[in-house]
């Protein structure tokens, strides 16, 4: 995964509706990439024993969570304009039905006492479904665009189950 992000176009995972990984080689100066840095993947090795990941579908991993647990939910973006239509990185679709799943399932195990973190694009569709949770603006960096002038800085929102105190 380090080496893909590393050397494919702009670091992007995307698959073709094969499940096949279809991302084009970066423009990049081989002797100017650095895949790895040692010291970093160290420290994560070491903040990551005792984690769980998964790879699974939302679904069942919103229904297996506990109160004890905390979930960062990083799903497809709803698209902002027109031409933003990318959708998915796998060979499913993740349109307006999923994000409103995704909504319903957030707001379940929200009740249930499990803290939830979810990131999306700030549109009106994504703060509509989220409404009664805790919406917080950030600016993130975006270097994916066909066109240059509009990569940079665009606005997020991040849905939050609890408070900034942590309740």
């Amino acid at each position: 995964m380090i080496f893909l992000n590393k050397t494919c176009y702009n670091g992007l995972w995307r698959v073709n509706g094969r499940g096949e990984f279809n991302v084009p080689v970066g423009s990049y100066q081989p002797e100017r990439v650095s895949l790895y840095d040692r010291e970093n993947l160290c420290a994560t090795s070491r903040a990551l024993q005792g984690v769980d990941l998964a790879v699974s579908d939302f679904r069942d991993t919103l229904r297996g969570t506990l109160p004890c647990d905390f979930v960062y939910i990083d799903p497809p973006y709803f698209p902002i304009s027109a031409t933003a239509n990318f959708t998915s990185y796998t060979k499913e679709d993740f349109g307006k039905p999923e994000q409103e799943e995704l909504a319903a399932l957030f707001l379940d195990r929200a009740r249930a006492g499990v803290r939830l973190m979810l990131s999306n694009s700030d549109a009106s569709f994504i703060r509509e479904l989220f409404k009664d949770f805790n919406l917080q603006t950030v600016k993130a960096r975006r270097a994916v665009n066909c066109d240059g002038a509009k990569r940079g800085l665009i606005a997020e929102v991040i849905v939050l189950s609890y408070s900034h105190d942590g309740k």
